[in-house]
């Protein structure tokens, strides 16, 4: 459980990036990237074209998922869950909340969950 100064640091923190993520957004949204296209000159440049198209889609994609789980984390500290582990229920370090505020488990657990993913070769 955070205390009250823990909890305004990590909502501010939490609602900074989440206000960077928008204002990018709203800087340059997917509709804009998808529609600057054209023909370009010829297969190399269109490929180039295409591939920056794919990077860009992938960067709004991994972007939108993150303000998901910003979304969540907020949620989490207003209902007194945040920094707590989601799968053995201890508390998450201040440390590793600060590096990934987004975290739902703990760092032995995240490390559980990344030995089981090698083993079974995911």
């Amino acid at each position: 459980m955070l205390n009250e100064k823990k909890k305004i640091y990590f909502t501010n923190l939490l609602n900074k990036q989440l206000n960077e993520l928008l204002q990018k957004e709203k800087d340059a949204p997917v509709s804009t990237v998808v529609s600057v296209s054209g023909q370009a000159p010829d297969f190399t440049d269109q490929a180039t074209f295409e591939s920056d198209m794919d990077l860009n889609l992938h960067m709004k994609e991994r972007d939108n998922k993150l303000i998901f789980k910003i979304k969540e984390a907020l949620e989490r500290i207003e209902n007194g869950t945040y920094g707590i582990c989601e799968v053995c229920g201890e508390k998450i370090s201040e440390s590793r909340l600060k590096a990934r505020p987004v975290t739902t488990v703990c760092i032995t657990c995240k490390q559980n969950q990344e030995t089981q993913e090698k083993l079974r070769g995911i």
